[in-house]
């Protein structure tokens, strides 16, 4: 029993291994492409199927398709409705895997990862490195699937074991519970599948026939369980998330719940289908039945996802619906499109410059939400603490910076402007470069937050004090300059000026407090340079704050 277990759980990790090198290497080679690929998904929910089928089968992973569609549905470059489509073809294209074991490459299984091996660690360009993952990763998992073979081969034998496999496989409610926890467990349903396939292909005689240890009628059941166990993975993942990932989440547990409940309905002849364009055994050419069981069982797997994903095709905008009443509530305020500048009303600049500043407020509360996370995630010490996405907000302001300009361009080309008129749009400009250039450095901190983890360094209470001063500080200089913006307020604007006195003396103190501890031996030498480079990007931001308060002092004074 020691050695089936050990056996088991250390093929299962180099099937896991290679599975994840496979997928990373992968996704290396590919680049921004698949990024790319999926931007240009269109309103067509079959055109996000073909998509999510692609890129999941070159991934090699329905979890990382999955995440970046749930980063465009916050980014608002993609509808939910979108997103489902594309999360359809996720689950077609994750059952390559089962199809690429069921090939049975075990005997070349260390030829392939000793070539993969070599690429990696010999190349010299970075293509041939990611190329030789890819394969070094293709080799481990069947190797991990040949580990697990060996040790599972004397369950065919052992009548206590045979037992319990036949109860369950002639029993569907008990093997889609079984898929559905192995699931959970292994948090890969690729992984439960290659096992499943690898178990199930332990021939078993029976009156002088070679069977199959688990056939496909008891089979399918598990593999059903499977593909919901692996969306309960997308939907604790997204606790604490923004309603868009939950919304994603879910419609995923609904579409494949849904489906499992339909394919239980109709077992028998789903089953048969299955049998007719499979290989099927043929004792006079020695094909036996757990020779081809494998391949059964992945043709099933291909084949529920792909049935499952015509059926609810045409449901896409109910699914869609549905979710959202079942988690009700707004976007969030990080959506990457724009929500104030219309295209209509260009033609008359005072109309769209006063959207042009909606549009910049907008902008402005997303680099201070980014203010704040950061300094949260600072005090947490936690660098994988991060469900609001510094990043993703990042991206949402150069995205808005881009439209912004765009618009105030047309702006000029469309309108004789008066001097007030010209005065402002080269003023906002300038903001809209410096509220971009705020996220920068918001995100400059977040790496330096994730490093200061990783690298195990850890600033003193009195050091995360005097940081806190210049954060709190910072934070009131950007109320008050997006307050003079939004007001037009020359006291809002007057009192950043005044704040960025107070914040160089404040810095200045605090920089040499962290002297003096660092001259103590109180503060780690490391924590020194992270400290001097957090209170720089502060700076920054300060310099930048009081740009955007000049810029409403000097219009002020022009429209007088």
């Amino acid at each position: 029993m020691k050695e089936l277990i050990f056996g088991v759980v250390g093929g299962l990790a180099i099937f896991i291994y290679g599975m994840d090198l496979m997928s990373e290497g992968l996704k290396k080679v590919a680049g921004e492409r698949l990024r790319k690929i999926l931007e240009a998904v269109t309103k067509n929910p079959l055109i996000g199927v073909v998509v999510g089928t692609i890129v999941t089968a070159i991934i090699q992973s329905s979890s990382a398709t999955t995440v970046m569609v749930i980063g465009f549905v916050n980014a608002g470059l993609m509808t939910l409705q979108q997103a489902i489509g594309v999360i359809m073809g996720a689950n077609i294209g994750t059952t390559i895997t089962a199809q690429l074991i069921a090939f049975k490459l075990d005997e070349y299984a260390y030829l392939i990862a000793g070539i993969g091996f070599a690429l990696y660690f010999f190349g010299k360009k970075k293509f041939a490195k990611h190329l030789g993952q890819v394969i070094f990763g293709f080799g481990l998992l069947f190797i991990g699937i040949n580990t697990m073979s060996e040790v599972l081969k004397p369950l065919a034998s052992n009548p206590t074991s045979l037992n319990l496999i036949t109860k369950v496989s002639h029993n569907p409610f008990w093997g889609v519970l079984v898929g559905l926890a192995m699931t959970v467990v292994v948090q890969s349903s690729s992984a439960v599948i290659g096992v499943l396939q690898s178990l199930a292909s332990q021939p078993v005689v029976v009156g002088g026939v070679v069977h199959a240890l688990i056939p496909l009628s008891g089979a399918v059941p598990i593999l059903l369980g499977s593909n919901i166990g692996t969306t309960i993975t997308a939907i604790l993942a997204s606790i604490g998330s923004n309603n868009a990932a939950k919304r994603s989440a879910l419609s995923h547990t609904l579409f494949n719940v849904l489906g499992t409940l339909i394919c239980l309905l109709f077992l028998a002849p789903f089953v048969r289908l299955v049998y007719q364009f499979s290989p099927r055994p043929n004792l006079a050419a020695g094909i036996t039945e757990a020779a081809v069981v494998s391949r059964q069982i992945a043709n099933a797997h291909t084949t529920f996802n792909f049935i499952n994903t015509l059926i609810w095709l045409p449901f896409t905008s109910f699914l869609a619906n549905l979710v959202t009443r079942m988690i009700p509530g707004e976007e969030p305020i990080a959506e990457r499109k724009v929500r104030f500048l219309d295209s209509h009303v260009v033609n008359n600049a005072d109309i769209a410059l006063n959207l042009s500043v909606k549009e910049l407020l907008r902008m402005g509360k997303i680099s201070q939400e980014m203010l704040a996370d950061v300094e949260s995630y600072l005090h947490s010490g936690d660098a994988d603490d991060d469900p609001n996405g510094v990043q993703d907000k990042e991206d949402t302001l150069d995205y808005l910076q881009t439209e912004i300009t765009h618009y105030l361009s047309t702006i000029v080309s469309r309108n004789t402007l008066t001097e007030r008129q010209s005065n402002l749009l080269a003023h906002l400009m300038h903001i809209t470069g410096d509220l971009e250039r705020i996220g920068d450095h918001c995100t400059n901190i977040r790496e330096q937050e994730v490093y200061l983890e990783e690298a195990h360094i850890t600033f003193s209470e009195m050091a995360l004090a005097d940081l806190k001063k210049v954060f709190d500080l910072t934070n009131q200089m950007f109320t008050a300059c997006l307050g003079s913006l939004e007001k037009n307020s020359a006291e809002l604007a007057m009192k950043v000026l005044e704040m960025e006195s107070q914040l160089d003396v404040i810095e200045k103190e605090a920089r040499t407090n962290h002297l003096e501890r660092l001259s103590m031996g109180s503060c780690d030498p490391k924590a020194a340079i992270l400290f001097n480079e957090l209170m720089r990007n502060l700076e920054r931001i300060a310099d930048h704050c009081n740009n955007i308060a000049e810029a409403v002092l000097d219009q002020i004074s022009v429209g007088r």
